[in-house]
Parts: structure tokens; sequence; C-alpha cells
């Protein structure tokens, strides 16, 4: 199985390291194709080597190539809404996770949460979220 899993690097970095995690677990399943969202040198500037029309380029094809789409969307980000909606026009498998980090005071987009194509998983908890991706894998 093929995963492109999104999440923010121009929206912000402050989950870098839950990116690590998740990827790490999602790497049980199949291939992670954007395995550099998790590389820490990589700030909210974005990727200095290559031109922004060149990472347009690359993000498309592994969207065209996945199976599934994974987004983590607890930083609000438009590059990775961006990635939802142009997977859900493609008719992709979306999961979108969110870390309840303040009780559920945050939250995320309406066009996200609202959208019943989309599996919206929430967690407090990478154990939790462990067992929810767990469930969802299973059925693909």
């Amino acid at each position: 199985m093929k995963i492109y899993f999104a999440g923010s690097i121009r929206g912000g970095r402050e989950k870098v390291e839950d990116y690590k995690k998740i990827i790490k677990i999602l790497s049980e399943y199949g291939t992670v194709l954007t395995e550099h969202i998790a590389d820490e040198t990589i700030l909210s500037v974005g990727e200095k080597h290559i031109t922004d029309e060149e990472i347009y380029e690359r993000d498309i094809a592994w969207l065209d190539e996945s199976d599934i789409v994974i987004a983590e969307v607890t930083v609000t980000s438009l590059g990775v809404g961006y990635e939802i909606g142009y997977a859900e026009a493609k008719g992709k498998k979306i999961l979108c996770l969110f870390h309840m980090i303040d009780g559920g005071a945050t939250r995320t987009s309406a066009m996200v949460s609202g959208n019943k194509n989309l599996t919206m998983i929430m967690y407090t908890t990478f154990e939790e979220l462990e067992i929810q991706l767990s469930k969802q894998m299973e059925v693909l």
C-alpha cells in the first residue's frame, strides 16, 4: 500500500515530532511516500533545495500514486487542505487525524470535520491513535 501522509510545513512545524511517530505507525501498513514531512531540517519556510513548482509537481505525482491519504490536520495548513481536496476529487480514501491536545477546545475546519467523504480520527494519545488507525487500515 502507498500512503500519502500530509502534515503542515509552511503553516507551522510545531507537530514535527508527532509526524515522526505517525509515520512510524503508518510504515507498518505500507510505504509512506512523504516521509520528508517529519524531517526536522525542513522549517516553516519550506524545502529550500527545490522550487515551489517542483514541490507541487512532486506532491501531485505522489497523491496520484497513493492508495490512501492520511492528513494530520491539528495545525492549520493551506497545503494540507489543498491536498485533501485534490485527493477527494480523485476519489481517494482519506483519513484526517486531529490531536485533541487541549481537551477539545481547539477545533479543526468545518470543511474537514463536516465532510462525510472523509474519515475523521480524533485522538488524545498516540496509543489511542494507533488503535484507531489499525481499525481503519484493516478495512482497506
